[in-house]
């Protein structure tokens, strides 16, 4: 597996890791927790070591289920998590809460349940309109200085949002929804990142599974599957964004490929300091996104793509209005 490097402080990860949520919310069914832990391991085995999760995720229990995959392990990969809820006594998310004290809660049951010491990547979930970023970029300071955490990052952040963290605690990584179906981190959050020395972590960086060609608009998605309420995967929408996917294939079969390489090469190959974490449950998807990190876009090949792409305008939404809300500016 080749590695890119996150950031400033040159957090040096593969080239494509892997997100951990689907194993536990948003994209049933879900495996058995022994099925998860042996497709965690398998994955280390195959050159991963960047490693996504997030205490909301379950809440809880993909940090868990995580920690006990990667212990064994712990010495060889790169584990990520996220803060920024309060949840009730059900451990139900009851609001955005990205002050210290909740903060400094958060890491120590992450810590607990991932099975370590300390947290190699931080971040802030989503940006509390309510803590200035400055008092949370101090507080994740801090916890670097005590050995707890190893690198603070953002996630859906805006960019005067960037500058003000990195001013206080120099920023590694951001995550946010970066594909070709998702670009709007081009105009301003690219700039900034370059500018500032701060790594990208794409999530969804296949479309939520559209980009792979293997979803249509005959699709149909549970309840508890995040795109049964997500516009974008309404049949209109999907029918007209269908056109990216015939795009993505034309190219795959021309240089004997699958549409999710070629989708994930795209990304790799907009900048050296990116490093996308699709999602997936089984081998040979995992080993599928892996080997995008070998297939060689030509200049000729990225211009068709850009060339096509901003031709096609896609339709729908990417979040219902409610999580939209959420994205940090």
């Amino acid at each position: 597996m080749q590695t890119r490097t996150l950031g400033v402080n040159k957090l040096e990860v593969s080239a494509i890791g892997l997100g951990c949520m689907g194993l536990s919310v948003s994209y049933p069914p879900f495996p058995e927790r022994s099925e998860s832990i042996a497709f965690l391991r398998a994955a280390v085995e195959r050159g991963v070591t960047l490693f996504d999760t997030a205490e909301v995720y379950g809440p809880f229990e993909n940090e868990d289920l995580v920690g006990e995959a990667l212990e064994p392990v712990r010495d060889q990969v790169v584990i990520a998590t996220k803060f920024a809820n309060e949840f009730d006594e059900h451990g139900k998310v009851v609001r955005l809460n990205s002050r210290p004290e909740n903060i400094r809660r958060a890491v120590e049951g992450s810590l607990t349940r991932l099975r370590t010491d300390y947290i190699d990547l931080l971040y802030q979930h989503r940006v509390d309109p309510e803590v200035p970023i400055e008092e949370v970029a101090g507080t994740v300071r801090d916890l670097i200085a005590e050995g707890k955490v190893k690198h603070f990052g953002l996630s859906e952040a805006g960019a005067q949002t960037i500058r003000r963290a990195n001013a206080v605690q120099p920023v590694t990584a951001l995550q946010s929804e970066y594909s070709l179906w998702t670009r709007t981190l081009e105009a301003e959050i690219l700039p900034t990142l370059e500018e500032l020395g701060i790594g990208l972590v794409p999530f969804s960086p296949l479309g939520k599974g559209f980009l792979t060609g293997k979803v249509d608009t005959t699709a149909t998605f549970a309840a508890n599957d995040i795109r049964a309420v997500i516009p974008r995967f309404e049949q209109d929408a999907m029918a007209a964004n269908q056109a990216l996917v015939d795009l993505l294939g034309t190219i795959a079969d021309r240089m004997g490929v699958t549409q999710a390489q070629i989708a994930l090469a795209w990304l790799l190959a907009q900048k050296p300091w990116i490093v996308p974490i699709p999602g997936t449950k089984r081998v040979e998807r995992l080993e599928e996104n892996i080997g995008a990190a070998s297939v060689e876009l030509s200049a000729g090949d990225l211009q068709e793509i850009q060339s096509a792409a901003d031709n096609i305008t896609i339709q729908g939404a990417r979040y219902p209005e409610h999580l939209e809300r959420q994205t940090g500016r």
